[in-house]
């Protein structure tokens, strides 16, 4: 987002300089609704998190000074240092997260494990963000790790470790920032029991998650106020509770206190460390969410606004902790004067509503399926109701945080490696200063997972599972029809006809080989006594860009010479870009291979069409809107005519079934676009023909061919691959949305072809 704010010129530089501002500011203001509520919260849980268990003996004034220092220092040295100044410039095309830190790493090294990346994918503009990859592609460390397939399944598994705990994360911060909230009721009213606490606290989820339909930044607009309210109250009160109760609260600020505070609590204060840590819990949503905002906003947020009003708030409820520690299991509530506890206590339980958006957004960065939200309710749900209490959820809370900050650190490290091209040395004492610190924390939050830690782990192991298995199901299967393609000797053996009759129309075969002709194409060739007359095999495949400009998705390009009228097209997506079919990608797909088919006409490293060892030579065809050009006359009609001047080969029977379906799936409806050839006397008689039979096929109809597989491991496999792929694989194949249905084919003119891969 902020590389394309970038990228705008204008003639007047302080006009551009006030126009930027303006919209960060804009931005800025939206990310309190998004990014900050949960870090904003924090302070409702920390000290009494901190001061649980045995910690409740230490209650001094020195001890509480020096808790203080901790979570003063922690708060500087994470927040501040390592994602304010350092992350937030490890963006991927605007975009954040531990998926866009790895995206970084696999464009400028090999440590992608699925081999369809091809070299006209490194020509896409959001390929290139970033440094150039040449100063690195002697380093030892590069060829080391290219070179050892271990350590990229290592890294991958890493990566959606980290991943997973961001969605435990999503799981446990509703839980504990509204069921903290809510517990302010209780102390205002001790009538309300723990279980009628707990069903208010549902019943404000359940409204939580059915906002999120309304999308990112309705929700910012509408949750930005609450949390500005929320931290000028909490400055007034941290300023209030610093003066009034104990000023000397500012030495604490001297790290001389955390010396103190170990040397006096010994191995509890350092088990205490697990609720130290939930002071910077909502950290990762910081770069997380950046693909919401830009890294300027982030910034000026935080310095402005965050780090200040967090660091009296902190520094206030310590001063009053000093002076009446019996207050320690409410310090928030029981630190709040008393004319205005009314009014905080209402903005409290919003606020921490807002603050579980942070991390449901962050959720929403790495899966983009409207189930999840759903699926994330109902896990949110059963941790409140199951756990009931803030402490246990707070133990789990932690615990997935840091794990999530521990793993960025290393990826960092990496990509200031392989992407910023530092030093090796500059990279490890980034790694060893921030481990070191993250590690001690760490290693707390560890201790505590009998008392409710176990929940992100058990999280983290099912989704990373899940996201493992499909992962290793899919590279099965690509690497079977890898080297089980169609020889094209054989395909050019067969001569321009295959061997059968070429009827009117267009095949559109979907395989996931973006070179070659996959299995599925013999299974039709030896069985069907007919087959269309043009033919596009289509290959929708991921490249490691955010997004890929609409301009730049189509690649196309021959699979045999002219006279067979066999093409491949290739779509490609970003890893945040929705698959999806808007009803228009067959118009542009034959005005692409219209384009392609003139250009090949004039370009001289296209002029050899005849050979044989074309298939891998493609081309971007830079389509926006379906319009006129040099090669196709476009005209969009609202039906289809038969009595054309092109006779459509389609019965009666099929067109009314297509309407039919066309007034069934009104969402999804086609755009009926005539295609005619320009009288351009000039044109190659060749090129010409070619057109024609393009645009006759188009009117005869269109059909997509799609593979049924069913993938099953080789009995000479061991127990674990069968279970993965017999099971695992198979459960989510058939529990996931298909190909066909994510790609919104009509089923009229959807024909499957079922195989069995032996992996």
């Amino acid at each position: 987002m902020e590389a394309g704010a970038g990228t705008h010129r204008s003639s007047n530089p302080s006009q551009f300089s006030w126009s930027t501002l303006s919209r960060n500011l804009l931005l800025a203001y939206q990310s309190f609704g998004v990014v900050y509520g949960d870090l904003s919260t924090s302070p409702l849980y920390v000290y009494k998190n901190t001061f649980a268990g045995k910690m409740q003996k230490h209650q001094t004034e020195e001890v509480i000074f020096g808790a203080f220092s901790l979570i003063f220092w922690t708060f500087t040295l994470i927040p501040l240092i390592k994602y304010i100044c350092i992350l937030l410039s490890a963006d991927d095309n605007g975009e954040g997260g531990t998926f866009a830190l790895y995206s970084l790493l696999c464009r400028h090294a090999k440590f992608s494990l699925l081999p369809n990346q091809q070299a006209a994918d490194e020509e896409l503009s959001a390929y290139k963000y970033g440094p150039s990859t040449q100063a690195i592609s002697s380093s030892p460390l590069k060829r080391f790790l290219e070179k050892h397939r271990r350590l990229r399944t290592v890294l991958l598994l890493v990566v959606l470790f980290g991943a997973c705990m961001v969605i435990g994360d999503g799981v446990l911060t509703p839980a504990i920032s509204v069921l903290s909230a809510v517990s302010g009721l209780q102390v205002a009213e001790n009538k309300l029991t723990n279980g009628e606490l707990v069903l208010l606290a549902c019943v404000i989820l359940v409204g939580l998650f059915a906002l999120q339909h309304c999308g990112t930044h309705k929700v910012a607009f509408m949750f930005a106020p609450i949390v500005i309210i929320w931290l000028v109250s909490i400055l007034s009160i941290g300023l209030y509770n610093i003066i009034h109760w104990n000023p000397k609260i500012l030495r604490a600020l001297s790290p001389h206190y955390i010396i103190k505070f170990f040397s006096q609590t010994g191995k509890d204060g350092w088990i205490s460390l697990g609720g130290v840590l939930l002071s910077i819990t909502g950290t990762e949503a910081m770069f997380a969410d950046l693909g919401h905002f830009t890294a300027l906003s982030i910034r000026l947020a935080f310095a402005l606004a965050i780090y200040p009003c967090l660091v009296v708030q902190y520094m206030g409820q310590a001063a009053f902790l000093s002076k009446n520690p019996s207050s320690m299991s409410n310090s928030f509530y029981d630190s709040i004067p008393d004319p205005v506890f009314w009014p905080v206590c209402v903005i409290a339980t919003l606020a921490a509503v807002v603050g579980s958006q942070a991390i449901i957004t962050a959720t929403f960065s790495i899966i983009y399926i409207p189930e999840i939200n759903w699926i994330l309710m109902v896990l949110t749900l059963a941790v409140t109701v199951g756990f009931q209490d803030t402490t246990f959820i707070g133990n789990a809370y932690g615990l997935a945080c840091m794990t999530v900050m521990f793993i960025t650190t290393f990826l960092m490290a990496l990509v200031i490696i392989f992407v910023w091209q530092k030093s090796v040395i500059l990279a490890a004492c980034f790694l060893i200063f921030f481990w070191f610190i993250e590690g001690v924390y760490l290693s707390a939050a560890l201790m505590k997972v009998p008392q409710g830690g176990w929940a992100p782990l058990v999280l983290s192991a099912v989704f990373l599972l899940i996201m493992y298995i499909w992962h290793y199901g899919i590279r099965k299967k690509y690497n079977f029809d890898l080297h089980n393609k169609v020889s094209l000797k054989w395909i050019l053996g067969l001569g321009p006809s295959l061997g059968i009759v070429r009827v009117p129309g267009i095949g559109l075969i979907y395989s996931e080989l973006a070179t070659g002709v996959p299995a599925i194409f013999s299974h039709f060739v030896t069985n069907l006594p007919a087959f269309h007359k043009v033919l596009v095999f289509v290959c929708v495949k991921s490249v490691p860009v955010p997004y890929v400009p609409p301009e730049e998705r189509f690649l196309i390009g021959r699979v045999c010479p002219r006279p067979y009228r066999m093409y491949r097209c290739i779509v490609r997506y970003g890893y945040k870009d929705i698959q999806r079919d808007d009803g228009n990608f067959e118009n542009k797909l034959i005005q692409s291979i219209a384009e392609f088919i003139q250009m090949e006409a004039v370009e001289p490293q296209f002029s050899s069409s005849e050979s044989p060892s074309l298939d891998g030579r493609m081309a971007v065809m830079s389509i926006n809107p379906v319009q006129s050009s040099l090669s196709l006359i476009a005209s969009e009609q609202d039906f289809i005519s038969i009595d054309e001047s092109i006779q459509s080969s389609r019965s009666l029977t099929l067109q009314s079934l297509r309407s039919a379906y066309d007034d069934e799936n009104p969402q999804i409806r086609r755009r009926h676009v005539r295609f005619q050839l320009p009288s351009n006397p000039g044109m190659d008689p060749l090129v010409r023909e070619e057109l024609t039979d393009l645009v006759q096929a188009k009117e005869a109809g269109v059909a997509y061919i799609m593979g049924h597989s069913y993938v099953k491991a080789r009995r000479s496999s061991s127990f674990l691959k069968k279970l993965a792929i017999d099971i695992g694989y198979s459960f989510l194949r058939k529990n996931c949305r298909g190909p066909a249905v994510a790609l919104n084919i009509p089923h009229i003119s959807l024909i499957e072809v079922g195989m069995i891969y032996y992996v």
